[in-house]
């Protein structure tokens, strides 16, 4: 006879680095804070779907921390990271979705593969570094090792996932071009280290370097478009569990 007792759901991670790069999908899902206090956990569901989801802050050591305490925290069948990359070669623009074939770490040319989430076809390399990539020639010398985007916490991520055997996939979005020499570290400490925006070195930034004000605004667009689009992808892909 055959039972009636629904298949138990599956339980999906997402994390995020930044506030903005989780609000697209707290909007989407429906998610709600599980409780109060430091480190709390967001809460939702998609169909049988359990979502729990968190931001891990910027860069690896805060993404791994992130990334073990989700993981100690409840049982995951599966952890998707989401948010936004640099952009590097012609094969991506901004507000392209990249779901990478590889993710490769620089600092310590550790390579970790991601696992085939939803029905976007994986391609390309996504590099992980603590450092701001800000010279053009070595973007070129990455774009000829087939990486076409880059991020501070993904590889991190997936040595975590690899490392407690849990399968892992990336949905991240061009945001900005980290192949052009436009990226510095003046614009990189506008965020807090939760990428939340740092309001009196904003302030003082505008303050100082007025003319930089059209590059912030490209940012924040390029932003905006990415964090939607990478979301958007991530969604896509936990309808169709």
């Amino acid at each position: 006879m055959k039972s009636s007792t629904p298949a138990a759901a599956h339980r999906i991670a997402i994390l995020a680095p930044m506030r903005s790069e989780l609000r697209p999908l707290v909007h989407s899902l429906s998610l709600r804070r599980a409780h109060s206090g430091a480190g709390a956990l967001l809460v939702g569901a998609v169909g049988r779907v359990a979502i729990v989801a968190t931001t891990t802050g910027i860069g690896g050591r805060a993404a791994a921390r992130a990334a073990r305490r989700v993981l100690d925290a409840t049982p995951v069948d599966h952890l998707v990271v989401v948010g936004i990359a640099g952009g590097i070669g012609p094969s991506v623009a901004i507000g392209d979705v990249v779901v990478p074939e590889r993710v490769l770490d620089l600092a310590t040319g550790a390579e970790h593969r991601p696992t085939a989430l939803g029905d976007t076809a994986a391609r390309g390399t996504l590099a992980t570094s603590d450092g701001l990539l800000v010279d053009p020639d070595e973007a070129a010398r990455l774009e000829r090792r087939g990486v076409i985007a880059i991020d501070m916490e993904t590889a991190a991520i997936g040595a975590v996932c690899e490392e407690r055997r849990c399968p892992w996939s990336v949905f991240r979005a061009i945001s900005d071009r980290a192949d052009d020499g436009s990226t510095d570290a003046a614009v990189f400490g506008l965020a807090g280290p939760d990428g939340a925006p740092n309001l009196t070195a904003l302030a003082r930034f505008v303050l100082t370097r007025p003319w930089r004000v059209p590059q912030l605004v490209r940012l924040a667009r390029g932003l905006r478009l990415a964090t939607n689009a990478a979301a958007s992808a991530a969604v896509g892909a936990l309808e169709r569990i």
